[in-house]
């Protein structure tokens, strides 16, 4: 029953996240219905009622720009109108920027013979989606682990035993989360400010020891069991390429701070989902008859390179 819920539960937020990103914001003329984005160069338009022809056809009659570059407006390559007259879909030289709001001015709308009024309205992203998408690239689109093939020192030095695997899983991604906050904030706050970005890898360095250090206490007053299964790969989270790829790869994007925890998040939430699965076929393969010449390692790269071969099922794939 418990586990219904759970999955009551996630299917209404991904319906929420579904609802956020179809909502467009309130328009200044009630005469159109909605706007959106539609692919990577497109703009479609959607009216009340049917519009003139000669009206919508007409590049002057728009004047569509990003909102952060209002003296820039976009070169639009083609105009086209739907059959009923109700939509207009806008097709742009140059790809869009989706994750910047775009305003979109209309003059004198003409419906039916009528002049309706001119038109401002703003066509975006719903954030929340925006959000969601970087949660779900970095733990499934773009696992470090079976897209990317980083960490694999720790992957399969921990993912024998699952109890280990999901302990080293939720210690990666708190250490990961972390560590990627306190470097989001000195990278912005300190390095950018001073004109120190080329720091930024030693000091990502200094803060993820800080962190494992800090864990590695923690653990060995708290969970001694769990410390002593950890053993070395613990200290190996120092040398481990994602813990640092994660706050270089957040500078590069130019997150801002929730973006970049639920980067941090995601990346360690598909470490976790990376280490349990091949946990779970390990256990299972040391009941399974595998001839000597692949025991142990050997099967377990080749386990590996399945996984990778399913999630490559995952790229291209957008989502929002």
């Amino acid at each position: 029953m418990k586990r219904q819920n759970i999955i009551i539960l996630f299917l209404l937020t991904l319906g929420m996240m579904l609802l956020l990103c179809n909502r467009t914001e309130a328009n200044s003329s009630k005469f159109i219905t909605k706007a959106s984005f539609l692919g990577k160069d497109q703009i479609v338009i959607s009216f009340a009622g049917p519009v003139d022809k000669k009206w919508a056809e007409d590049k002057n009659n728009y004047y569509i720009y990003e909102k952060t570059d209002p003296d820039i407006p976009l070169s639009i390559k083609d105009i086209s109108l739907s059959n009923n007259g109700k939509t207009v879909t806008i097709t742009f030289q140059d790809e869009l920027n989706e994750h910047t709001p775009h305003i979109v001015c209309l003059k004198n709308i003409v419906s039916e013979n009528r002049k309706i009024g001119s038109a401002i309205l703003t066509v975006r992203k719903s954030y929340g989606g925006f959000l969601f998408s970087i949660l779900i690239g970095a733990m499934l689109i773009h696992n470090f682990v079976f897209t990317k093939y980083l960490g694999l020192c720790v992957f399969f030095g921990t993912s024998r035993r699952k109890a280990t695997a999901i302990g080293m899983g939720i210690t990666f991604t708190i250490v990961m989360v972390i560590s990627a906050m306190i470097s989001w904030g000195l990278y912005h706050y300190v390095l950018k400010p001073l004109n120190l970005e080329f720091f930024q890898v030693v000091i990502f360095i200094g803060i993820v020891a800080l962190c494992v250090q800090a864990v590695d206490t923690i653990l060995r007053k708290v969970n001694p069991f769990l410390f002593k299964a950890f053993g070395i790969y613990l200290m190996l989270v120092l040398a481990n390429c994602v813990i640092l790829a994660v706050p270089l790869l957040i500078v590069t994007n130019d997150y801002n701070a929730m973006e970049s925890f639920i980067f941090a998040l995601g990346a360690g939430a598909g470490y976790l989902i990376a280490l349990f699965l091949m946990s779970s076929v390990r256990e299972k393969l040391e009941l399974a008859n595998v001839p000597p010449s692949y025991q142990g390692l050997s099967i377990a790269f080749i386990v590996a390179g399945l996984f990778g071969l399913a999630f490559m099922g995952f790229s291209g794939m957008s989502i929002f």
